[in-house]
């Protein structure tokens, strides 16, 4: 037994019948026909000439068709809608075990509550740490630069007015760089620096930490750490005039 498809001799409609049966009948205009000629006309329906005539039902006549290939899907969504509404109004069904809500996922209250407190209290410490340590700093920086001209003293003295700027930087003041408007020998650049050395120490109480010191002047610059003296000369560019000959 296999179900066939056909077309109406008579309106044109999708027809289904029996394959066993000789006879199908259309459900829409009640015509009754070979299901042969159904099969042939749905096969080759070009050309063909539909009357569309009125049929009365017959008495004991059989409708063979069965479900539409593509159901009404909107009326079935419809219908599922429906479904679905009654189904959350009814306050008696018992809730999806295996669903999560979004109640499943907060966090508890003392947990929220513990993670804001440890928050701040590490804003807490870290604040304590770095504020005393800026205090410090500061005030050591200021301390060394109301007496920096004292560091020009000795073999540098006549250095003195030749000082234009400087930069104390680091967290205890261990980087300082110093501009002159003249140039020095080594043995002042390094007892400028012995001299910024001794006066760091008085004013922190004690010598620890090496000190790296820059003096930037016209044509060198002096770099001076625990490790000794070093620099860098800038040789002058020698500017040789020419003139160009005529031919």
């Amino acid at each position: 037994m296999a179900t066939k498809q056909g077309m109406c001799k008579n309106c044109g409609s999708l027809v289904m019948f029996d394959d066993r049966e000789e006879l199908c009948e259309c459900v829409f205009c009640n015509c009754v026909f070979p299901s042969a000629e159904a099969a042939e006309i749905f096969a080759n329906p070009e050309g063909y000439e539909f009357k569309n005539e009125k049929f009365e039902k017959q008495e004991g006549s059989k409708h063979y068709y069965s479900t539409p290939v593509m159901p009404d899907l909107v009326e079935k969504a419809v219908q599922r809608t429906k479904v679905s509404k009654t189904q959350s109004e009814d306050s008696k069904l018992k809730p999806n075990e295996f669903e999560i809500s979004p109640n499943d996922v907060k966090a508890p209250k003392k947990l929220v509550i513990g993670m804001i407190a440890g928050s701040v209290a590490l804003v807490a410490v870290i604040l304590a740490i770095a504020i005393p340590l800026f205090i410090s700093r500061k005030t050591l920086t200021e301390s060394i630069t109301a007496d920096i001209n004292t560091i020009f003293a000795g073999e540098a003295s006549q250095e003195a007015d030749s000082y234009r700027q400087y930069n104390i930087y680091g967290l205890s003041c261990q980087y300082v760089k110093i501009g002159l408007s003249s140039e020095i020998t080594d043995d002042e650049a390094k007892t400028i620096y012995a001299n910024y050395t001794k006066l760091r120490s008085d004013k922190r109480g004690n010598d620890s930490g090496v000190v790296e010191m820059n003096i930037y002047t016209p044509d060198t610059i002096f770099h001076i750490d625990g490790n000794g003296l070093t620099k860098d000369v800038q040789e002058p560019v020698e500017i040789v005039e020419t003139t160009a000959e005529s031919n």
